[in-house]
């Protein structure tokens, strides 16, 4: 909501630094503001009769359109869309018809939730309710609330409105862009003011989760697997609006799963992953079991599973060592001494 109020009585400065994109309203205006330090209401009341005359309007319609400009703006790039504090699960029915095992299941910004199963048990099917935002309208019955209420139909209806990022195992770009043409062609779409910053953080932490580094000028088309979901984690992350996000099974796309999880959470998302990792299922604060097309236990992960976990990623390393070694033609020796050592541990 606009406050028109505080719009009056702020600087035209203090304006532009809360919403940047005003900055080419004021410009386009008839209004003649040579010291942005002063507010609205000053400028107005300094205006002398020639000057009213000049600009036509009055500081109330003057605020009202500028009013206008913000909501439409906020509109367009979703800023209002982002702030989820909390989804909310209700219960549904199975594949047979019989009532979930639960009630209500609430998950809060910065929650990781991961989701075990059988192949074919359901778990993509939670995802998609969840991107739908259900409303006892899916074959589950389940319903969905966003911060404890219905949500807005726009979430369903209107294609610039992204409640829900998914993150899918295939990915496949497009466009014949380079990698920092990509982001800066994203940066420019959501009209940030610190875009160099923002686009070079991206492909930072893109590099630091992919398993095989990529340059600036590779081209987006020519990325591995691995690189393309390695880049979608991080531009997603950070430069998308999006609150949630839905990973499907990232266990074999060739990246950093900590630090990918780490980097989605740090930027205060819900996050929600189908997986069939142990270590996965385990970095999640819950678990949700499917079975035959139905919520049937959530888990909440306790400290004996936490320290098992710590072994698992032991584990875990002496495979990635291993991977690596093969992809780049090491001799596989070192990795016995490896195994022996966590044996012996």
């Amino acid at each position: 909501m606009v406050n028109k109020e505080k719009l009056k009585k702020s600087t035209v400065n203090e304006i532009i630094e809360e919403y940047p994109y005003t900055e080419s309203f004021f410009e386009d205006q008839k209004l003649a503001v040579d010291d942005q330090d002063k507010s609205l209401r000053k400028i107005f009341s300094e205006l002398t009769v020639e000057e009213k005359e000049d600009v036509v309007f009055d500081i109330d319609q003057f605020t009202d359109s500028l009013a206008s400009h913000i909501r439409n703006m906020q509109e367009f790039l979703g800023e209002n869309d982002s702030v989820v504090d909390k989804l909310s699960i209700l219960s549904g029915k199975d594949k047979d018809g019989k009532q979930e095992k639960y009630d209500k299941l609430d998950i809060k910004s910065g929650e990781i939730i991961s989701i075990v199963g059988p192949t074919g048990s359901g778990k993509s099917r939670l995802l998609a309710d969840i991107e739908w935002t259900a409303q006892g309208d899916t074959p589950t019955d389940r319903q969905i609330l966003i911060n404890d209420e219905v949500p807005d139909k726009k979430w369903r209806f209107t294609g610039g409105k992204k409640l829900v990022a998914q993150l899918s195992q295939n990915m496949n770009f497009v466009m014949d862009l380079s990698v920092m043409e990509f982001l800066n062609l994203h940066a420019e779409s959501r009209l940030i003011d610190n875009q160099e910053e923002v686009v070079e953080r991206i492909f930072r932490e893109a590099n630091q989760l992919a398993g095989e580094q990529f340059g600036r000028d590779t081209q987006i088309t020519s990325l591995s697997g691995g690189q393309s979901r390695a880049l979608m984690i991080a531009d997603t992350a950070i430069l998308s609006s999006s609150p949630i996000i839905l990973i499907d099974e990232i266990e074999n796309a060739g990246i950093n799963r900590e630090k990918a999880l780490e980097l989605l959470v740090g930027e205060e998302k819900i996050v929600l992953m189908a997986t069939h990792d142990p270590i996965l299922a385990l970095m999640g604060d819950k678990r949700i079991i499917i079975n035959n097309g139905g919520i049937n236990d959530i888990i909440v992960t306790n400290a004996e599973e936490k320290e098992l976990m710590k072994e698992l990623k032991v584990l875990d390393k002496v495979l990635m060592d291993l991977r690596d070694d093969l992809r780049y033609g090491k001799n596989l020796s070192r990795i016995s001494e490896e195994l022996a050592a966590v044996k012996n541990a």
